[in-house]
């Protein structure tokens, strides 16, 4: 059987996780691991949104990226064929009007701050986001921990600060690394963003585990 091999993991609780309802913003080098992760462990009733097209340069840590020119949401409903592709730009707009109230949980794999920082302000009880992960090479230094802990990471300063402004104080936990970046463009390496999409993908199940029915 597919999945026999996670029933005899996760027991009686398999049959909670494949019932779960998951949305991932954002199937890029994180994002596309965490939906790889899930879909293999049985978490099948997964809505993804984007609206980038796959390009050459891609193919370095992409899932699905030797589509090039095709949007990535659109391939990679062929990958998975059990899933929900939402082919929309994750802007302020959209997370101000799409319905994220039916979704047990939602993986942010975002890398635009205002949407990023409204869908944490509103929804960080149910939310897993991520930091930079491009410009490193060690995924020994990715860490799950409150967001105002965060060191060595630009994009993960500019959101506390911005979080800070706002007087957002929750105890919210994001993905990041401690790791010095490498380089100044945006270099970027599989070992570390598959990394942080496959610990986004153990994160949920572990949130969805602890979730009361």
């Amino acid at each position: 059987m597919r999945y026999d091999r996670c029933k005899k993991l996760f027991k009686d609780d398999f049959k909670k996780l494949q019932n779960s309802k998951i949305l991932i913003l954002g199937v890029g080098g994180v994002g596309g691991h965490a939906l790889d992760c899930l879909y293999r462990s049985g978490l099948t009733n997964i809505t993804i949104v984007d609206y980038d097209t796959y390009e050459i340069t891609n193919q370095n840590r992409q899932i699905g990226s030797e589509a090039i020119g095709v949007y990535k949401v659109e391939h990679l409903k062929t990958l998975y064929p059990n899933i929900t592709a939402i082919n929309q730009k994750i802007d302020l707009d959209f997370i101000q009007n799409f319905d994220f109230d039916s979704y047990d949980i939602i993986l942010d794999a975002i890398d635009d701050i205002k949407p990023k920082i409204a869908l944490i302000k509103k929804y960080y009880k149910k939310l897993v986001s991520t930091t930079g992960s491009a410009k490193r090479t060690d995924p020994s230094k990715i860490e799950y921990i409150n967001i105002f802990k965060t060191y060595n990471d630009p994009f993960a300063r500019k959101l506390r600060d911005i979080l800070k402004k706002e007087r957002f104080n929750k105890n919210f936990k994001v993905i990041f690394s401690s790791e010095n970046p490498k380089c100044t463009d945006m270099g970027s390496f599989i070992g570390v963003t598959g990394s942080f999409g496959l610990m986004m993908c153990s994160i949920a199940i572990q949130k969805l585990l602890k979730k009361e029915t």
